[in-house]
């Protein structure tokens, strides 16, 4: 059975789903790239294995026959130069939110299946010499499918508590069991995950005895 969902992934492309993405450049600039072009060859070139700037380059200049089949393309590949500074600029909430709904579209998940939201450390994120520390992140993994749904990066004035919610907000999960650990046993939490019609396994800890004891 085809669903509603899956009906529309089918008459969108990736480009449909970054077409409103608001260009950071400014209107006197000498905009000689779409900014659709470079969103797509970026996206498309980390999927095939691309980890910096300069490999989104090579990968767009070594496919540009098969690019130029659905991007315009007016003055060829963007450089390395003009990816760092777009991606530099562009307003980074806009671009997960347009990220997920493209992932919300290409994806399907089941009834049942189990949604792990968890908390991580990015290795080397951090910066003595600024005095920034490591970046955390908030993800859901989801384990059937074996993908990442999403992840938003935790404030460094906050912490998880604030960062689930926002997550849970941003993801499709209807019918599905969402895990957290004891960080995320929150009434707040709990209820939310139910108004998005999904299910949930949350552990708990001693500081939080009542709950505890209801679950003994």
């Amino acid at each position: 059975m085809t669903t509603k969902k899956a009906k529309k992934a089918e008459t969108q492309s990736i480009l449909d789903y970054f077409a409103q993405l608001p260009d950071p450049r400014r209107d006197n600039e000498n905009k000689r790239h779409n900014l659709i072009d470079i969103i797509a060859i970026a996206i498309l070139a980390t999927i095939c294995g691309a980890e910096h700037f300069t490999e989104m380059e090579e990968w767009g200049e070594a496919t540009e026959d098969w690019l130029r089949s659905f991007l315009e393309l007016p003055n060829g590949i963007p450089s390395h130069d003009t990816f760092g500074d777009v991606f530099a600029r562009l307003d980074s909430n806009e671009f997960k939110k347009c990220f997920i709904s493209w992932v919300e579209a290409i994806r399907t998940l089941t009834d049942g299946e189990v949604i792990a939201f968890d908390g991580k450390t990015l290795r080397r994120s951090h910066n003595r010499r600024k005095g920034t520390g490591a970046i955390h992140l908030v993800s859901a993994w989801a384990r059937r499918n074996r993908l990442t749904l999403g992840q938003v990066k935790v404030d460094e004035k906050s912490n998880k508590i604030t960062a689930i919610p926002e997550l849970l907000r941003l993801l499709y999960i209807e019918g599905c069991i969402v895990t957290i650990d004891a960080m995320g046993a929150q009434k707040e939490i709990a209820e939310l995950i139910c108004e998005k019609g999904a299910d949930y396994v949350l552990t708990l800890k001693d500081d939080q005895p009542n709950l505890k004891a209801e679950d003994d």
